[in-house]
């Protein structure tokens, strides 16, 4: 039989799929209780009574309590954490708006795409990614977190105003290829301009995360603004466990202000997975390339990171009429030098996140009995 610290080593393993910590560093495991015969019960706190990720934690807890040697039965049970506990665990984790409820349990990965500048085509890039990844049959989500120049809506040719389910939810809007979009350009006027300051910013934001019901999705792209200001502090600390994607272009320029975004992404303990080089050069339709904004800058800040370039990808004319016409150009013209640069970058964005495979449960197979011997005895010498 395990012992309670062995246990919770292995609860270690369970992960609370919105607040990205395993259950023991939140507090959650409730009580241990080791039972007669191998069989050991573990109560898990959970944040609300309806909590819709409770099979997630019975599954989970399951099977890492019966992987330990020992074990023969495992009985999970589940009650609520206090109002009480619910505050102090609010305050570690720096969450002023509460606690999710369940919006982004179905989310396996999240990836925010930001650049330390505007112009670089990151936009571009972020829609393109995401048809590329609905292409390769992943489920895909694009979050246009860029509140003051949103321009994803536009370039997957969707508008209006979202529904709400009956669970009081936002529900996205859906694109070409099953893209789930959210963008704040969905609850303005058509081109307004949007003047907030860092609370209303951080509400919004927040709402957009935990109050969309984005269901589930292999990928969850959240297409930043320029710069290192409010909103990438506040998804950093909504989302602690994203990778970033840094997009450049190939002049030392763009290159040096693109750092400044890596620089902040240290600094609030956000992973930076890759860099892209965009506009790597200009191809014309006869195939002629020309290296307008010069080369290497991708290379170089990749290196500087020590994180891989996933892509360099070409300006081409239909890269840029498509976004114009809301359509991203992988869905349209897959060969395209552009969109196959795009669709490399997504299979490295897909190597980021490794697949976790199963463990195989190998049952030991009782030992054969050996056949009855038939026919006539043979006497034995004495």
């Amino acid at each position: 039989m395990p012992s309670r610290e062995e246990v919770l080593a292995a609860l270690r393993s369970v992960i609370d799929p919105e607040l990205r910590q395993n259950i023991v560093d939140l507090g959650m495991v409730r009580s241990i209780e080791q039972r007669d015969g191998g069989a050991v019960a573990v109560m898990v706190s959970l944040t609300t009574p309806g909590c819709p990720i409770r099979n997630h934690f019975q599954s989970a807890v399951a099977r890492a309590v019966g992987g330990l040697a020992g074990v023969t039965q495992v009985d999970v049970s589940f009650d609520v954490l206090s109002d009480q506990e619910k505050g102090d665990l609010q305050r570690r984790l720096g969450r002023a708006g509460g606690l999710p409820e369940g919006a982004l349990a179905q989310v396996a990965n999240v990836v925010c795409v930001g650049s330390g500048k505007g112009g670089v085509g990151k936009s571009t890039l972020t829609a393109n990614l995401a048809a590329a990844l609905a292409l390769d049959g992943k489920k895909v989500g694009v979050l246009d977190a860029d509140v003051w120049g949103y321009s994803i809506p536009r370039m997957f040719g969707v508008a209006g105003r979202p529904p709400v389910s009956p669970q009081r939810k936002i529900l996205p809007l859906q694109a070409a290829g099953g893209v789930k979009v959210m963008s704040i350009g969905f609850f303005v006027e058509e081109d307004s301009a949007v003047v907030w300051r860092g609370p209303m910013l951080h509400k919004a934001l927040t709402q957009f995360l935990e109050d969309v019901e984005w269901g589930e999705l292999d990928f969850l792209l959240v297409d930043l603004p320029p710069g290192t200001g409010d909103v990438s502090m506040t998804l950093a600390q909504l989302l602690p466990q994203a990778r970033f994607l840094i997009v450049t272009t190939p002049q030392p320029t763009a290159q040096k202000v693109a750092r400044r975004s890596a620089e902040m992404a240290h600094k609030v303990d956000l992973e930076i997975g890759g860099v892209v080089e965009n506009m790597s050069a200009f191809v014309t339709p006869g195939g002629e390339r020309f290296p307008i904004f010069g080369e290497g800058g991708g290379q170089e800040l990749a290196a500087e990171l020590d994180v891989p370039l996933l892509g360099k990808v070409p300006l081409t004319m239909p890269l840029r009429a498509q976004s114009d016409a809301g359509e991203p150009l992988v869905f349209v013209d897959p060969d395209d030098p552009a969109a196959q640069a795009v669709r490399h970058a997504a299979r490295g964005l897909v190597a980021m996140f490794p697949t976790e495979l199963p463990i195989l449960q190998v049952a030991q197979a009782a030992p054969a009995q050996a056949p009855r011997p038939t026919g006539m005895s043979l006497p034995m010498a004495g």
